[in-house]
């Protein structure tokens, strides 16, 4: 099944046009004509059935046939990742994520980033190719880039967990995540978290936590945290 995406889709839609991008794609490229269905996704949570009512290159056409709502985990990722140095690193970190499964992702700008401008429409089609490939119905919420210190004043809810280099005890994610609880972690820059920012994060309630014997870079750091939530769920 080939999945595709129109985030203004919802029930009181019959009919529809397709991009010019995606038409193009869908009757060159994957040669469907009239009456061939297509899948859709809106990115809320539902999967339509469409037909194709008008084969156009530029302006494809569809009828939507049937619809399906998914059913929504019992829980939430929210991970907090500082941008790396390199661009592709932390896209790569995104494509993997929204694959493995993560809800929320926020951007953290830190004393020891060296990146802190972002191209967020690029992200947003990571974001959305990865969902499609994956076949999945949920697209990930990209929030702005927020200094460190602004994020710190916010108060999301469920387990909070700050992985960092530091010494100090920890314990390790796996023993401290909980099924279907939401959990948010934060996960630092290449010269990793200062000594104040991880005091301010112990401060509002943070609980420190070990990824792992190696220490390891940023992409792959929240990797491993969203693997390791994804996989006491499943």
């Amino acid at each position: 099944m080939q999945l595709f995406y129109n985030p203004s889709l919802d029930n009181s839609f019959k009919q529809f046009f397709f991009s010019s991008e995606e038409s193009k794609h869908i009757i060159k490229v994957l040669r469907k004509k009239e009456g061939d269905l297509l899948h859709i996704t809106n990115g809320k949570g539902y999967l339509y059935e469409a037909k194709i009512l008008s084969a156009d290159l530029k302006k494809c056409k569809a009828e939507i046939v049937s619809e399906k709502k998914s059913v929504p985990k019992r829980h939430s990722l929210h991970l907090a990742v500082a941008p790396t140095k390199m661009n592709d690193r932390y896209e790569w970190f995104l494509e993997k994520a929204t694959e493995i499964g993560i809800d929320e992702i926020t951007p953290i700008i830190c004393e020891h980033s060296e990146r802190k401008v972002l191209k967020a429409e690029r992200m947003e089609r990571v974001l959305q190719s990865a969902m499609k490939q994956s076949l999945q119905t949920f697209l990930p919420k990209l929030n702005p880039p927020i200094p460190f210190k602004k994020f710190m004043e916010l108060q999301p809810k469920g387990l909070k967990f700050i992985a960092h280099c530091d010494e100090g005890e920890k314990m390790e994610l796996k023993r401290k995540v909980a099924a279907d609880k939401d959990v948010i972690i934060l996960i630092g820059p290449e010269g990793d978290f200062s000594k104040d920012e991880i005091n301010l994060a112990l401060a509002k309630g943070y609980l420190p936590v070990s990824l792992g014997r190696t220490r390891l870079r940023t992409e792959t750091a929240a990797l491993v945290a969203c693997t390791t939530v994804s996989m006491l769920n499943n």
